[in-house]
């Protein structure tokens, strides 16, 4: 019995994405030219779905639609025109059964996004755990009592605040008033101009993170 070849179906896939090589496909889609390999040879059947959903993505397809392309074939292939029923049948079997196995995947990982943000924000609670306790009686006191200086309750804002910076490694640029070398790539100018290395005043912080960066710090000129 003839070997099924699908390669046809699977360039002409590629030539409207762009691809040129099996090889260029194989590395956006990250998967092995064994996968690939499987894909031309009809064997699709016994490939992760996994796998699938890789290939359909960098081919801008449903992966329905790449298993209904090199299982039964499709308008620029007649190929398993010529295939027996049963086959057919064992197919729609197996197309079923990734459907299936995908609606589970789907399932679980979101099911797993949940807890993961369930346990992010448990414990961005706990490091700010004083300041949600003592905040709203510390503004309390400052609404009834006029003179209380602010210098008192800004403890209760700023630890929390630095621990939770530290515990995500977040760095400030700058602290507010330092007097520093205007670098526009990580300072953005709040009025007038200044070149290159020119000093200027923090008005307001940036940050970076992981060697990112998040915010410029706004600064302006003295």
């Amino acid at each position: 019995m003839e070997q099924p070849n699908f390669t046809e179906n699977l360039q002409e896939l590629m030539q409207r994405v762009g691809f040129t090589s099996f090889k260029s496909l194989s590395r956006a889609a990250g998967v092995s030219h064994w996968q690939i390999l499987q894909l031309r040879r009809g064997k699709i059947g016994q490939m992760r779905l996994e796998v699938l959903v890789k290939l359909a993505e960098v081919l801008q397809i449903s992966w329905p639609e790449l298993v209904e392309t090199f299982s039964f074939g499709s308008s620029f292939s007649s190929l398993n025109k010529t295939q027996p029923f049963n086959q057919h049948i064992d197919l729609l079997k197996q197309i079923t059964d990734l459907q299936v196995e995908y609606e589970r995947i789907t399932l679980s990982m979101g099911q797993q996004r949940e807890v993961l943000k369930q346990e992010f924000q448990r414990s961005s609670l706990q490091i700010l755990e004083s300041l949600l306790l003592q905040w709203p009686t510390a503004a309390h006191r400052a609404r009834e009592d006029h003179q209380l200086a602010a210098v008192k309750i800004l403890p209760l804002v700023d630890k929390p605040l630095q621990i939770l910076l530290e515990t995500w490694d977040v760095q400030a640029i700058a602290s507010v008033g330092a007097e520093i070398p205007y670098n526009p790539q990580f300072h953005q100018l709040l009025e007038g101009t200044a070149q290159p290395g020119e000093i200027v005043k923090v008005r307001y912080t940036g940050y970076m993170q992981y060697d990112q960066l998040l915010y410029r710090a706004r600064v302006s000129p003295i």
